[in-house]
């Protein structure tokens, strides 16, 4: 099957345990290789999984770290992940704790290189590739922020580690855009941002019948679907965001309502409905649809 049905009951491609399913099952390289090819700007011939498995020694879900690490084409390395929710990230505006994580992400992985022995400029290239819900860099209407080592004035120093913020929700225009005319990027963070949601399916579809490695993704999602299992893990995972949610709120119920738009915004980016949403924060239905 091609296309997804118009009714069909789809997981979220954005949460980052459905991401990093669909990204690790084993008939699903091509689709990791168009992903990162997209995200670093070169083609890539081949790519290894070195995490296909979920942490099991930790028994908090929201603990297990749900990134894509991967080698390619005998070489780079790169690491891909989802951010979905900002449960986990303090709510100032500078977003300094998504920044600092990807840095410490981007840097630990590429000191974790073999370097007894070896010369340094044999040292591959490593890539830290976030996929985000929500907007980070405000002052950037671009979708996509591309950092390397580079002097104040501009000039690239090195391109041994890279880090690449890819914020989905910016590409609303994009969306009246005629597929052919999407890059694979756009393309990509559409499908991860929006397959879920019925309303988009017609623009989900015309992609999927335009970009073959996106086919293939959204049967691998439509199978993932179909699975209980998954589902059961994904109420679990947003269960315990709820409870997390909550506990953040009781604590810090003296911060006022402007605490309670903050998280309720967090728990709407992360797919709550918006009673829960309510229940939790004391909001108004109508509050919260503003948000």
């Amino acid at each position: 099957m091609a296309i997804i049905p118009p009714d069909a009951d789809i997981l979220p491609p954005s949460d980052d345990h459905i991401f990093k399913t669909l990204l690790t099952r084993n008939d699903a390289k091509p689709v990791l290789m168009s992903v990162v090819s997209a995200a670093i700007e070169r083609p890539v011939v081949d790519v290894l999984v070195r995490n296909t498995a979920l942490p099991v020694t930790d028994v908090m879900e929201k603990r297990q770290r749900f990134d894509v690490n991967c080698t390619i084409d005998g070489g780079d390395q790169v690491d891909v992940e989802m951010q979905c929710s900002r449960v986990e990230e303090d709510t100032s505006d500078d977003h300094s704790g998504f920044i600092n994580k990807s840095i410490y992400y981007l840097t630990d992985l590429h000191s974790s290189q073999e370097s007894m022995g070896v010369d340094y400029h044999r040292l591959v290239r490593t890539y830290q590739v976030t996929f985000c819900a929500y907007t980070i860099f405000k002052q950037w209407p671009d979708f996509v922020s591309r950092f390397s080592l580079r002097r104040a004035t501009g000039e690239q120093v090195s391109d041994q580690i890279n880090m690449v913020v890819i914020e989905m929700n910016k590409l609303s225009a994009r969306m009246k855009t005629p597929v052919e005319d999407i890059s694979w990027l756009e393309a990509w963070s559409i499908f991860f941002n929006s397959a879920d949601d019925p309303k988009k399916r017609d623009l989900i579809n015309n992609i999927i019948q335009t970009k073959k490695e996106i086919k293939m993704a959204s049967e691998l999602l439509m199978e993932i679907s179909q699975d209980e299992r998954q589902r059961a893990i994904m109420r679990s995972r947003r269960m315990y965001e709820t409870d997390q949610i909550s506990n953040i709120l009781t604590a810090e119920r003296r911060g006022g309502r402007q605490k309670a738009f903050e998280i309720a915004n967090a728990m709407k980016v992360a797919g709550m409905d918006v009673d829960t949403i309510s229940k939790y924060t004391g909001l108004t239905v109508d509050e919260i649809l503003q948000l």
